[in-house]
């Protein structure tokens, strides 16, 4: 049988995912200014690496091979969702409710309403980021009802309103239409259930968003939230009969231990005397953090006071805040910064005519990507793919698909890794942090892999510091070359003989092969593969080594000598779909003692029947 190698970098796989982009920026071309998952408008050109990601994610869930129609249906369903936008009546009508002028990040745990319907279900973890399009009271009750809109979907929902904010429609006159607000730990009432449509149930986790460009708002802010300082009420001896509001900075969230069964979560705040206290949530208090995020600003109206539990379980003298039945809370989100990022030359060139998608004036050699709290630019939703060579100081979220030439162990304990990605720009070493012990899985040299969420910093030495953390969100790590699905999935790979192999080292293969020689011991399989135009000496270990010998080695070991010669020879001429790397920096075999080591290694095989 012909052998037929694929190229997975720089070859099929990527030149896919460039047209599947390609497809889907068309699909979307029409723009309606929708908004994105961040802030701002949406990009007709979806982000290079969550097109990866995406096709990646099908191939793990078909891992029996993927077709170019099933990549594409997924990937335009997903896409689809991202962009779900308001007709044009409806997007006039909440644009002209939102008065927020600040762009600001969506929270990961956000979900939108036309899900909520979709699904027919609503996570007590989800967070709902909506405005507030009418405020009304359920005929012959006194109960209030809000209906809520977002700016992904092209439906509403109604909420049953918790009486703990009732004293904000009238008296207040804060929770009105046109107000943004945020909400958690909700629980949905099915249409089944009693009304003809879903509901929201009551929630005491509502955070209800603040603008200081708005003269009612920050009025409020001035009026209700600029008399105390944490200074002044820890010196006040009669702290426990005043009813105090601050306004802080929220400076870091961090989870605490447990206080027995029960959940901790602490806030730091920072007011503007530089004064620092922890604002605690307990139980399923928790929920509330998910509403908040480092760097924006907190208006805490009547917190209950009390001494801070540390850790041991011991009560300090130390005050702290807490979420008490009164307790009201205002935020004023920070402000989405944005910058201006130039696209490289290698990026121009490998993108070619797919830069018309991009807008055709200044804007076709550059691209606006948000910054974080710290100066650094988001590269998550980057539309094109970044090199080594583009890597830089102050860069988060960034992807690479590149080719593995070294891993090892940061230390003899832990689950640091030192990882070494080389593409066709370059070679960069990087740090990685696993969860777990074996969260790494097996990679080694030659494997091709994709990471997403890598951040880019200078040492004090000023050198570059790349580094990976697998809990990180949006941090995805994939071992390409050990995918099954690949093995089928022809629109990801093209086929060439055996003897291109060592043109093209800087890559993974596939292969259609047929076993020419099988050696055995206890640690790897080292076989000889062929096809009509050459051999090549390779191995194998675990799963693969079983998919040759069709017994495990361990049972192949415990055979006679006479029958395992026998065996052996029983299997040659057996035909396979191989995905195989080269696993040497040097294309040439090398020698120890007298017997020549393989530089190719099987990472995947399938029988062909």
């Amino acid at each position: 049988m012909d052998s037929a190698a694929a190229s997975a970098d720089g070859g099929a796989f990527l030149e896919f995912v460039d047209y599947a982009i390609s497809m889907l920026s068309s699909s979307s071309s029409g723009g309606n200014g929708d908004e994105s998952p961040g802030a701002g408008p949406a990009p007709a050109r979806p982000p290079w690496g969550w097109a990866v990601a995406q096709v990646l994610k099908s191939c793990c869930a078909y891992s029996s091979g993927v077709t170019a129609a099933i990549l594409l249906s997924d990937l335009f369903q997903s896409w689809t969702e991202q962009r779900k936008s308001l007709t044009a009546k409806r997007k006039v009508e909440l644009t002209n409710l939102l008065k927020t002028r600040n762009r600001r990040r969506r929270l990961p745990n956000t979900i939108t309403i036309d899900s909520i319907h979709e699904k027919n279900f609503l996570s007590p973890k989800s967070v709902l980021e909506a405005v507030v399009i009418d405020v009304f009271v359920i005929p012959g009750t006194n109960i209030y009802m809000l209906t809520l809109g977002d700016m992904w979907s092209t439906s509403t929902i109604d909420l049953y309103l918790h009486r703990r904010y009732y004293n904000y429609i009238g008296q207040h006159d804060v929770l009105k239409k046109g107000r943004e607000v945020m909400l958690t730990g909700c629980c949905l009432r099915t249409a089944m259930e009693g009304s003809g449509h879903a509901r929201i149930l009551p929630t005491e986790y509502m955070v209800m968003l603040l603008d200081e460009e708005e003269d009612e708002d920050a009025m409020l802010l001035a009026a209700q939230f600029c008399t105390y300082s944490f200074s002044s009420m820890m010196l006040d001896e009669n702290r426990n009969n005043i009813s105090y509001s601050f306004y802080a900075r929220i400076e870091k969230i961090e989870s605490l231990e447990p206080f027995g069964s029960t959940e901790r979560k602490q806030i730091v705040l920072v007011d503007n005397d530089d004064a620092k206290i922890k604002f605690v949530l307990w139980g399923e208090q928790v929920l509330l953090a998910n509403l908040l995020s480092v760097g924006s600003m907190l208006a805490l109206d009547r917190p209950f006071i009390a001494n801070y539990v540390h850790n041991n379980h011991e009560e300090s003298q130390e005050l702290c805040l807490e979420y008490g039945s009164a307790t009201q809370v205002y935020l004023v989100p920070i402000a989405q910064q944005e910058e201006q990022v130039l696209l490289t030359p290698t990026q121009i060139r490998s993108q070619g005519s797919r830069l018309s998608c991009v807008p055709s004036d200044h804007m076709t050699s550059q691209v606006t990507l948000p910054r974080d709290l710290h100066g650094s630019v988001d590269f998550s939703k980057y539309p094109f793919r970044v090199y080594v060579s583009d890597l830089h100081d102050k860069m988060v979220g960034v992807s690479l698909f590149g080719m593995v030439t070294s891993v090892c162990k940061a230390s003899t304990s832990g689950t640091y890794f030192y990882l070494e990605i080389e593409d066709a720009t370059g070679v960069v070493l990087m740090k990685l942090n696993f969860i777990g012990l074996w969260s790494l899985g097996r990679v080694g040299v030659g494997h091709m892999v994709y990471m997403s969420g890598l951040t880019c910093t200078l040492s004090s030495t000023n050198k570059l510091e790349v580094a990976w953390t697998e809990k990180e969100p949006g941090s995805l790590f994939v071992n390409i070359s050990l995918l099954p699905a690949l093995l089928n999935s022809t629109c990801l790979h093209n086929l060439s003989l055996l003897s291109d192999l060592p043109h093209s080292t800087n890559r993974t293969h596939i292969c259609h092969v047929r076993l020419d020689h099988i050696d055995v011991n206890s640690l790897k399989l080292h076989l000889t593969i062929a096809d009509d135009s050459e051999k090549v000496f390779a191995w194998c270990i675990g799963q693969t080594a079983v998919e040759f010998l069709q017994i495990s080695p361990d049972e192949y070991m415990e055979l006679p000598e006479d029958e395992r010669a026998m065996y052996l020879y029983t299997l040659q001429n057996e035909n396979f779909t191989v995905t195989i790397a080269n696993t040497s920096q040097r294309i040439e075999a090398y020698i120890e003692g007298e017997k020549f080591l393989p530089v190719w290694e099987i990472t995947r095989a399938q029988k062909c029947e």
